[in-house]
């Protein structure tokens, strides 16, 4: 059985008994994530735009678009609600950059939709099998290499997860997965140039994995060896480092979903470590921004490359600082915070911020990716002559660091207060307890219609 052969089966065949509970329960905060971050990216900057020109088009309506209601033509339901998801990038993600959830979850939504209703435990079900194959497949950042991770590997997880919710055969199925190798795209350089491309393409996969199906399902065959084969994924984006026997070493016995990054404050997972030590050092030592002469921060290349380069206000000033170590240092040491509203364009912008972030200095250091995916060390020099140095190989929310269940509902409830949508407190409440639930529902079209809020 070749590795194309283990994955499809291994979509198709298991069932909500086959998963652990710890993975299911992982899955859950991942749904919850979701729909935080679709509520509070539901008025971002391009999301009304691209709900406009998808009622404008029209077509069959059959799944919702969240939060703001009406329906769509499932494949452009799944792309606005992934645009939505990922829009505040604060959605889950995984070393060393895809942001599966925000895909999968609006894509396996949309598919409930069309399939017209789907249990909680099949729905929980394929977005943990669809996970499961995404984080299986993911590459190395050697390996991407400026691909945006997302674009690459999420089409899969969320065309996984849409073939099960929609029942489709085995052959189908890999046909299925086949297709979503030709979907396969996207570049870091939205992320670098601060554009609105970085949550479009969260859409695009979600997109993706509806329209993959609903060929499949129709007879339509995609590459059979898509990825062993001559041109396949582990030759095209794995450069032939991946090898199908670790792929699917343990395949439906292990799980690998608890390698899940939920990030802690709201910007690129690779800002997280250097926002967490600038606060820790305040708080220990005392200092605050008027104390500062410089702060010099040392990562690996691949940090430095995105997230590492000098702080500027571009079109788009809300991703120019989520993806920018000099401001999200510059506004820890401003605001002794990181929340969502201090990546507003209003925020961003402040003269003072800006002052500040002209004194914090990134280097990058190949010697740093011998300690991981997120290691740094901070050096911070006073004005009056004192230094203090802080390393950290571990992120928070990362693996080895995971957050508490508190966390994970004051991440969702931040969402819910800066999206600035009246959701009385009970209106939450039953969000959160049925996505605590969630294995008991009977249709989960009840959870989406909780989320149409106009």
């Amino acid at each position: 059985m070749n590795t194309e052969e283990k994955i499809v089966r291994f979509v198709c065949n298991t069932v909500f008994s086959d998963v652990p509970p710890k993975m299911l329960e992982v899955t859950k905060k991942q749904v919850l994530a979701v729909i935080g971050t679709t509520i509070g990216g539901s008025s971002a900057e391009g999301c009304e735009t691209i709900i406009k020109l998808a009622k404008e088009l029209g077509g069959k309506e059959e799944a919702s678009i969240l939060i703001h209601g009406g329906k769509v033509p499932a494949q452009q339901a799944a792309f606005i609600n992934g645009t939505m998801a990922r829009a505040l990038d604060f959605c889950d993600a995984l070393a060393p950059g895809p942001h599966i959830g925000a895909g999968t979850v609006a894509s396996a939504l949309a598919a409930v939709e069309l399939k017209g209703g789907c249990s909680g435990e099949d729905f929980l079900t394929a977005v943990a099998v669809g996970t499961e194959v995404a984080v299986r497949l993911n590459l190395s950042e050697s390996q991407y290499g400026g691909f945006d991770p997302t674009g690459l590997l999420v089409v899969f997880s969320s065309t996984a997860a849409a073939a099960k919710i929609l029942g489709l055969s085995e052959k189908e199925t890999w046909n299925a997965l086949g297709l979503a190798l030709n979907k396969c795209g996207g570049s870091f350089q939205s992320h670098v140039d601060g554009s609105l491309g970085v949550r479009i393409n969260e859409g695009w996969v979600a997109e993706s994995g509806i329209t993959c199906a609903r060929l499949a399902s129709r007879g339509i065959t995609g590459p059979k060896n898509f990825l062993e084969g001559v041109y396949g994924y582990f030759h095209l984006f794995g450069r032939d480092q991946v090898s199908g026997e670790t792929v699917t070493a343990g395949l439906g016995i292990t799980y690998n979903l608890d390698q899940i990054v939920f990030k802690l404050f709201p910007s690129c997972g690779l800002t997280q470590g250097s926002t967490e030590v600038i606060l820790d050092l305040m708080a220990e030592e005392g200092f605050g921004a008027d104390d500062i002469d410089h702060v010099c921060v040392t990562v690996p290349p691949y940090t430095y490359n995105l997230v590492g380069h000098p702080f500027q206000v571009g079109s788009n000033p809300k991703v120019n600082a989520q993806f920018s170590i000099r401001y999200c240092v510059a506004n820890a040491l401003k605001r002794k915070a990181s929340l969502l509203t201090h990546f507003e364009e209003e925020a961003v912008k402040d003269p003072e911020v800006l002052a500040i972030a002209e004194k914090i200095e990134v280097i990058a250091d190949v010697g740093m990716e011998k300690r991981g995916h997120t290691p740094l060390d901070m050096r911070v020099v006073l004005n009056d002559g004192r230094e203090y140095l802080k390393k950290l190989d571990i992120a928070p929310g990362f693996p080895g660091r995971p957050l508490t269940n508190e966390q994970h509902k004051l991440r969702f409830q931040n969402c819910i207060d800066f999206s600035g949508r009246s959701l009385s407190k009970e209106k939450v409440e039953n969000i959160v307890n049925a996505v605590d639930h969630l294995e008991t529902m009977s249709d989960v079209r009840s959870l989406i219609s909780m989320l149409i809020l106009t």
